[in-house]
């Protein structure tokens, strides 16, 4: 008995994403727009789907599911043009390294990015930030384990040698003065890197090599507009996870799973009442297009906003512009442009730290109730947005290894049928054709050895994977801490001192009440800075 399949091949969506709108002139002279290149013909790019096609096919039961299925699967939601075979170099782009805001200036910050270790510090002298490789060249301590001297150089605390801030090493304190000036060697210096601000966001350049040095005059880290536009809020925030940067930057290019993953946390989809058997979280088909992949990235468009990969860190989402408008060509800086509409912004930053190991960063611009940010401390929005990631922490952390197991291919390992899923398969494919199929981590990892599962209170740990991280939290931690202290000896007093005045009953309530609160900051310090487990289905 013959049965009747349909599906759909949709052309994409010529996006008109003004090129200008993510890259100042002329540091995108040489970089090809996303949208100079565009496919004449379905056949070119298409989005497959299992509804509402044009085109049918008549089979046997048996031959069609198994035709449709191997097709869906192969050719799931993006098949790109062939072009040139160029490679991405994963060594020749710019990587946040932290929010300005939150690094101090009196001290060293160590750090890791690309399985680099690194030594952050605000050389005084010049008034600059400077990007070291984290170890000194006498016997290999880390730099980040050292202070600034009172002449402004970054000094090893092991044996006290002195660098400043091109790397040169200024002083071997062992060494005799009236010798030869062994400091002056090449050996004694430390690996500087080029590095940046923009967005309030430093960012440096993997490569120490000298021909590298002016490098920021070529190129520039990706520039987003809205975040030099003071119309906009900008409150950052950073966090280390405990799964890769491809995982992570699949997990935002997905937003089929936020009203499921992070039920309860986020403003809920009202449940659409013609689909059968509609559940909770309101789950519906979601129409995604995808331009063409190319080794500069790809942009998308889903209803009401679009989206934009700028590898290998940069995922930019916005509404549409305007109010009622399909239209996403428009510049948010046109001087005659109508009267704009609220906006929200989600910019997240992705760092690859190492195998098993990322960080994020991330930016949720808007242009109304700008005074908000005026009124609440960063730390409180942190503490919700940890929420959020805590949520679906633990699904991507044993995604990762699931997908390890099963050879680490993404064709293999998922199935992904439908539009919602356009993104994430546009990432990957990216992945394959020009990025080597992941991170390039060199000769210092292995990228098939992921490290071990942590204990589910230390997979979860907020406090040494955001909070020493984050100025605004550890000042609240530490304020929290003192007010928790305070209490717990009022408390103590109060009763000491009950039996020496009048008024005991109200002398031991206040004595309970500064027990009673103290417990609970205790228990709100706890949850909110330190672990928060989350179990799905007692949501």
């Amino acid at each position: 008995m013959a049965t009747t399949i349909s599906m759909a091949r949709l052309a994409i969506i010529r996006t008109r994403l003004d090129p200008n709108h993510f890259q100042k002139q002329p540091f995108n002279l040489n970089r090809p727009s996303l949208s100079s290149t565009r496919y004449t013909s379905p056949s070119q790019f298409r989005l497959y789907c299992t509804n509402n096609s044009p085109h049918t096919y008549t089979a046997t039961k048996t031959e069609t599911t198994k035709a449709v299925i191997e097709e869906l699967y192969e050719n799931n939601a993006v098949a790109a043009e062939d072009t040139v075979d160029e490679k991405f170099d994963w060594y020749a782009e710019w990587y946040p390294v932290a929010p300005v805001c939150d690094l101090d200036k009196k001290v060293p910050h160590g750090m890791m990015i690309m399985g680099m270790e690194l030594v952050i510090w605000w050389d005084r002298n010049d008034e600059e930030w400077r990007v070291f490789e984290d170890s000194c060249p006498h016997r290999l301590a880390p730099l980040s384990e050292g202070r600034i001297d009172k002449w402004g150089r970054l000094q090893c605390v092991y044996h006290g040698w002195c660098f400043n801030g091109s790397g040169s090493c200024k002083l071997i304190p062992q060494a005799p003065i009236d010798a030869t000036p062994v400091h002056t060697s090449k050996k004694a210096c430390v690996a500087s890197y080029p590095c940046t601000v923009q967005h309030d966001i430093l960012w440096f350049w993997p490569n120490s090599d000298p021909k590298y040095r002016d490098i920021v005059t070529k190129k520039q880290p990706p520039y987003i507009p809205e975040l030099d536009d003071p119309s906009y809020t900008r409150s950052m925030g950073i966090r280390d996870f405990p799964y890769g940067y491809e995982v992570l930057v699949e997990n935002i290019m997905d937003p089929a799973h936020v009203h499921y993953a992070h039920y309860g946390l986020m403003p809920p989809m009202p449940v659409d009442k013609t689909r059968p058997n509609a559940d909770r979280e309101g789950g519906r088909p979601l129409d995604f297009s995808v331009e063409k992949i190319e080794k500069n990235g790809f942009s998308g468009k889903q209803p009401g906003g679009y989206n934009k990969f700028m590898p290998p860190c940069v995922f930019y989402m916005a509404p549409n512009k305007f109010a009622n408008s399909e239209d996403t060509s428009a510049s948010i800086s046109e001087k005659d442009a109508e009267k704009e509409q609220e906006r929200r912004l989600l910019i997240f930053i992705c760092i690859p730290v190492s195998p098993g190991k990322c960080r994020a960063l991330w930016i949720f611009p808007r242009n109304f109730m700008l005074w908000l940010d005026n009124i609440i401390p960063r730390w409180v929005f942190h503490v919700v947005h940890n929420l959020v990631l805590d949520s679906d922490l633990n699904l991507l952390h044993v995604e990762e290894r699931r997908l390890l197991q099963k050879g680490g291919k993404w064709q293999k390992g998922y199935y992904m049928p439908t539009k919602s899923d356009a993104m994430v398969v546009a990432f990957r494919k990216w992945l394959d054709k020009y990025a080597g199929e992941g991170v390039d981590w060199g000769n210092k990892f292995v990228a098939t050895q992921l490290p071990p599962t942590p204990r589910r209170d230390m997979l979860f740990d907020r406090y040494w994977s955001h909070v020493v991280n984050c100025t605004s939290c550890s000042k609240a931690y530490k304020g929290l801490k003192v007010a928790q202290t305070v209490l717990q000896i009022s408390s103590l007093a109060l009763i000491g001192v009950v039996a020496l005045v009048k008024q005991k009953s109200l002398v031991f309530a206040t004595a309970l009440i500064c027990f009673a609160v103290s417990k609970l900051l205790s228990s709100f310090i706890s949850k909110h800075f330190h672990f928060h487990d989350y179990n799905h289905a007692h949501v």
